[in-house]
């Protein structure tokens, strides 16, 4: 039998003046789309920014559904918008940040495993790591650099073909 241990790289920063322009702007960008989230349920709010490699940039924010299979996640919401309007244009950086009234937020919100495969699946399409950064309500900040940190073992197409 052999045992094997993943664990996840990510760099912790404890407030916006140790991260760079570019960073913050993300950030402030998907604290606005947070803002916007369609969440009457949940009371949970997410908002994502990304930056494409040509430099445009896309938010997104959760749409809940009373039929919650319906609903869609910050992340996915960004993402697919710039593919739908960049295809083949690669993902430089996603910034996601979260809140809630409803309980305390001690660290930031990572991506859910549909968001993670997604993300993979980006990546691996542009052949470039996404650059992820991740904030909670109380400006600590984690960046992960690529999804395989996130995704350890993940799901890739190519396991599809014979």
């Amino acid at each position: 039998m052999i045992q094997r241990t993943f664990s996840v790289a990510y760099t912790e920063f404890s407030s916006n003046e140790e991260l760079t322009e570019s960073d913050r702007i993300l950030i402030k960008m998907a604290w606005e789309a947070a803002e916007q989230a369609y969440a009457p349920y949940s009371r949970f709010f997410v908002g994502a920014a990304l930056r494409l490699e040509n430099g445009t940039i896309f938010t997104g924010n959760n749409q809940e559904n009373s039929a919650y299979p319906s609903g869609l996640c910050a992340e996915r919401v960004a993402i697919f918008a710039a593919s739908s309007q960049f295809p083949g244009i690669a993902i430089e950086t996603i910034a996601v940040v979260a809140k809630t009234e409803v309980f305390s937020l001690e660290h930031p919100v990572t991506p859910c495993g549909g968001c993670r495969q997604v993300m993979a699946e980006y990546e691996n399409l542009s052949g470039k790591p996404i650059r992820t950064i991740l904030q909670g309500s109380n400006s600590i900040t984690w960046i992960v650099e690529g999804v395989n940190n996130f995704l350890p073992l993940m799901f890739e197409g190519n396991q599809l073909k014979k």
